[in-house]
């Protein structure tokens, strides 16, 4: 499917808030107005030029069309001047789309205690999302400087990585040349992207240094020279692209390695309130058993929950490719029964080109009452982004506070769901 689109990021967020002044929409709300069948969500994906399964966006929407996913949500890292064309896509797919972004953050405390919080291989690193921003055309000042500071601090440690990493190869019997600008082409090259929405990330570079180092090298002298470049013995990998990837990452490139270079975070402080800046929910991505042993700030999920609660957290998210059915059901349950909204999703950030909607490990199903409370979840952050782009309170505030008209937490959410699911339906089936 290819779709030309010229939409602005003012013109898509005005389809989006004028389906319906706010009034009226919780009056259609409370009738019960939503899809004629529950939609399956996918409210987490990264979109090329981020690191990718996909090799355009067009590509990922098509797929969650033909997958049925009428929800979904692009969650990249640091540039957003793609939302605006991802919009419209799905929009014209029957799909709603939902605005996210990740980040990664270092709380120094829970470092020094060695404590892994959802990064298995960094004490006191988090990954943080948030849900349903829609100031990312015009940024405040406040989100334009922090974004500022973590894509100078990533371009000036993947440039030392790179040539780190040349000169790796270069040692080991392989001048392979390649440097940040011609790193950059390759990616620009590969998704037909404008070079400033590229941040580099470290697979990207690991993948162009495969390709580069399949294009120098015949595949019957792959072995041994791989074998001499990662200083491991490389068996039947170099056929193998993706693990050729992983060899690069694992022994050349990670703590300890020969082109490791030590990264520059926020504090969680300033990830929050960058969330917060662009309009939205922040959100905790939960490994749960994704990692092995389960990381101790979350194990069990007692602790997690009120964890979250101390961090003024209250949606939180899982990528259910990484657990077990019975794992994600007990963790699921005692967060949502505490009060969390809770989602899912995909995220496609490797080359493998998973189902759009979320299944488990092995490729089980999420079990149906989780999918509900997924679905909950996805809607909560669809109200959300709709009373942001018309200037009210969403499910939290400006300053990451819950919205104070509502007597509890079930209250609010079982609100925000039934407005999300009418904002959908009314965009989706009454203005087609």
């Amino acid at each position: 499917m290819t779709l030309q689109v010229h939409n602005s990021c003012d013109e898509i967020l005005r389809r989006l808030r004028d389906v319906g002044m706010p009034d009226e929409m919780w009056a259609e709300a409370g009738r019960g107005l939503r899809l004629s069948a529950e939609p399956a969500v996918n409210a987490h994906v990264h979109l090329p030029p981020n690191f990718s399964a996909f090799e355009s966006m067009e590509q990922a929407v098509d797929l969650a069309r033909r997958q049925n996913v009428k929800l979904l949500g692009a969650s990249n890292y640091y540039d957003y001047s793609i939302y605006p064309a991802f919009a419209a896509l799905a929009l014209a797919s029957g799909i709603y789309p939902l605005f996210g972004l990740e980040v990664i953050c270092l709380l120094e405390d829970l470092r020094r205690e060695g404590i892994r919080i959802n990064d298995p291989s960094n004490p006191g690193r988090m990954y943080l999302c948030g849900k349903g921003i829609t100031r990312f055309g015009e940024m405040t000042s406040e989100a334009a400087r922090l974004l500022g500071i973590m894509r100078r601090n990533d371009a000036l440690r993947i440039r030392r990585m790179i040539g780190l990493l040349s000169e790796v190869f270069e040692r080991r019997g392989l001048p392979i040349g390649l440097d940040p600008a011609r790193v950059l082409e390759h990616v620009v090259r590969r998704h037909g992207a404008a070079e400033g929405t590229v941040t580099l990330q470290e697979r990207h570079v690991a993948q162009v240094f495969q390709q580069e180092f399949f294009r120098l090298v015949p595949e019957s002298a792959r072995p041994a020279a791989l074998s001499k470049i990662l200083a491991a013995p490389a068996g039947d990998g170099p056929r193998d692209e993706v693990w050729v990837q992983n060899g690069i990452r694992s022994h050349l490139m990670k703590v300890g390695k020969p082109a490791f270079v030590e990264e520059a975070f926020l504090s969680f402080e300033d990830a929050r309130r960058l969330i917060l800046e662009l309009g939205g929910m922040p959100c905790y991505p939960t490994l749960a058993d994704g990692a092995s042993p389960v990381c101790a700030y979350e194990d069990p999920p007692g602790k997690l929950i009120g964890a979250l609660r101390a961090a003024r957290i209250f949606c939180a998210e899982f990528i259910p490719l990484r657990n077990e059915p019975q794992v994600l059901e007990k963790y699921v349950h005692a967060m949502r029964g505490a009060g969390l909204v809770l989602t899912a999703g995909t995220e496609h950030n490797t080359l493998d080109l998973a189902a759009m909607s979320p299944r488990c490990v092995r490729d089980l199903p999420v079990p149906m009452p989780v999918r509900e409370i997924f679905l909950e979840g996805a809607y909560v952050v669809v109200a959300h982004q709709y009373l942001q782009l018309h200037d009210r309170c969403g499910y939290v505030d400006a300053q990451g506070n819950l919205n104070p008209a509502f007597a509890s937490c079930e209250e609010r959410i079982a609100r925000f769901r039934s407005l999300g699911a009418a904002v959908v339906a009314r965009q989706l089936e009454t203005r087609r």
